[in-house]
Order: C-alpha cells, then sequence, then structure tokens
C-alpha cells in the first residue's frame, strides 16, 4: 500500500477540483442511434429482490452508442482498431473548446469561426466543439446539428491536432440520406480520433477558468471500431 501521506494529499486535490461529467446517461429506450445500429437497452438477469445474492445486468448496445469515440478502423479496413489507440491522446489531455453556440440548424463551421484558436492547437491537444447541441438529445432534430466544413478539418489536422470532439451526432453534415463522411475521412484518415455525443460542454465555458484538461478512454475492445467512453474535463490546477 502506498504512503497513507500521499493518498491523503491526493484526495485533498481531487476534492479541490471542479469535474465535469461530459457523457450522455444511458438510458434503455432513450438513447438516439444511427439508422442500422443497435439501440441500447438494459435487462436485470440475476435480482437481489429474488432471492439471488447479486445484481447483475445483461447490456445491448453497439460500439457507436451514447458518447463514444471512432477509432480509424471505423472507415479504414487497415486503420487502427480501439485497443491499439495512442491511451496519451485520451487521458489527461489538454483541450481547447471552441464556442460556436450561436450556430444554427444544419450551419457549416468554418474555418473563420475556428481560426482565433489556432494557437493553442497542436499535438496532444484535444479540440471539442460546444454547439449546445447536446440540449437536443432524444429529440428529432438532435441530427440537424451545425457541421464541420471539410476544409477547416484539414486545417486542424494540420496543427498536429489527433483528437476532435463534438457535441453533436457527428462532425459531418447529416441529412436525411445519412452521413456525409466527409471529416471523418480526413480525420480518421490521418490517424486522427473523434468523439461525438458529448454533453454539456458549454458548462466548460461557464465553470471552469484557464487550461482545461479531458480525459474520454474507451473499452479495451479487440479489433473494434468504435466504443463508448465516460468523458469527463476539469481545470488543469485540479489533478486526478
Amino acid at each position: 500500500m502506498g504512503d497513507p501521506s500521499s493518498m491523503k494529499s491526493h484526495t485533498t486535490s481531487v476534492s479541490k477540483s471542479t469535474i465535469i461529467d461530459l457523457t450522455h446517461s444511458l438510458i434503455s429506450g432513450g438513447v438516439p442511434a444511427c439508422p442500422g445500429h443497435p439501440s441500447y437497452a438494459a435487462h436485470c438477469i440475476s435480482h437481489i429482490s429474488k432471492g439471488e445474492c447479486s445484481n447483475v445486468h445483461s447490456l445491448t448496445l453497439g460500439s457507436h452508442t451514447g458518447t463514444h469515440l471512432d477509432a480509424p478502423f471505423h472507415f479504414f479496413d487497415d486503420g487502427t482498431t480501439v485497443d491499439q489507440l495512442d491511451l496519451s491522446l485520451l487521458t489527461a489531455a489538454p483541450a481547447v473548446v471552441v464556442d460556436l453556440r450561436h450556430k444554427k440548424l444544419r450551419e457549416r463551421i468554418t474555418w473563420d469561426d475556428i481560426g482565433e484558436h489556432e494557437a493553442r492547437m497542436g499535438p496532444g491537444v484535444a479540440v471539442l466543439f460546444c454547439t449546445g447541441w447536446s440540449r437536443d438529445w432524444g429529440k428529432p432534430n438532435y441530427r440537424h446539428h451545425p457541421f464541420l466544413d471539410p476544409d477547416a478539418a484539414r486545417r486542424i489536422m494540420g496543427t498536429g491536432v489527433k483528437v476532435i470532439g463534438v457535441d453533436t451526432m457527428s462532425p459531418d453534415e447529416v441529412t436525411d440520406e445519412g452521413d456525409s463522411g466527409c471529416v471523418h475521412r480526413i480525420v480518421l484518415g490521418s490517424g486522427g480520433i473523434i468523439v461525438e455525443n458529448l454533453n454539456g460542454l458549454e458548462n466548460i465555458l461557464e465553470k471552469l477558468n484557464g487550461a482545461i484538461t479531458v480525459s474520454m478512454l474507451p473499452l479495451r475492445l479487440e479489433k473494434c471500431d468504435g466504443s463508448p467512453i465516460r468523458a469527463v474535463a476539469w481545470s488543469a490546477g485540479g489533478t486526478i
């Protein structure tokens, strides 16, 4: 066991840090899913109330259920799978949060909207787009979100960024015909990672000061294209 005094100090640091959960709750029958993707469901298969020794649930979900990430393998057969991702990009990573709450239904996000943050972008930095769209999670217009212009995506990746995150279903334009996939191909094709369906990014803008740190870790799913995650953010002055 570690030194109790050091453990106490560590606990104190955590208590002083403001942690913001950026993850949507998974509720049976209440999680939006792309066409063809499985719906989330949780079924209790062992009940203490029925005299069994423990509560156990069976889960049904897809690799892109709820708040999740896309690995390059999602769009490229020779791309990196979830279990091969560089976890240093997703663990206590510095983040830039771009305020795009002024954007409207299906409005394009261009480099003009993002460029002022370029100096803070670079290798190891996660760029997160706050459109405020997570408020419409589960509503019909959730899929009518603002979307990232492909040229803007190229310029972001050109700074050395490997992780982008959105509080929408996709960074791409989504129409009745489906997801265009253009930004996916640009980001994943350069070995990047896309995080989708983040929740409450506006809380970072409104509640945290200074440098922001995020963790968005996937399950270790062998040879898989994506994974649900638990995403959290905190002020870099606090430690976890």
